[in-house]
């Protein structure tokens, strides 16, 4: 995949640096440094709160199950 060299620079990419990205439907999303850092970038972003109301099937019983 080719990014605008002005793009490259401003994120510190060299041709040929690791890019992680997420397809989320409507859009692309790229994280510089790889999928490592996509996914510690994810997890650090959702609370043990958040990840409670997820296990619990947000409100759901029937998706909690699932």
């Amino acid at each position: 995949m080719s990014l605008p060299a002005a793009t490259r620079r401003r994120w510190g990419l060299e041709e040929g640096g690791s890019v992680g990205y997420l397809d989320i439907g409507e859009a692309v999303l790229l994280v510089p440094g790889g999928v490592g850092r996509l996914r510690r970038e994810l997890l650090s972003s959702v609370s043990g709160e958040d990840w409670e109301v997820a296990r619990d099937g947000f409100g759901d019983p029937e998706l909690a199950n699932e």
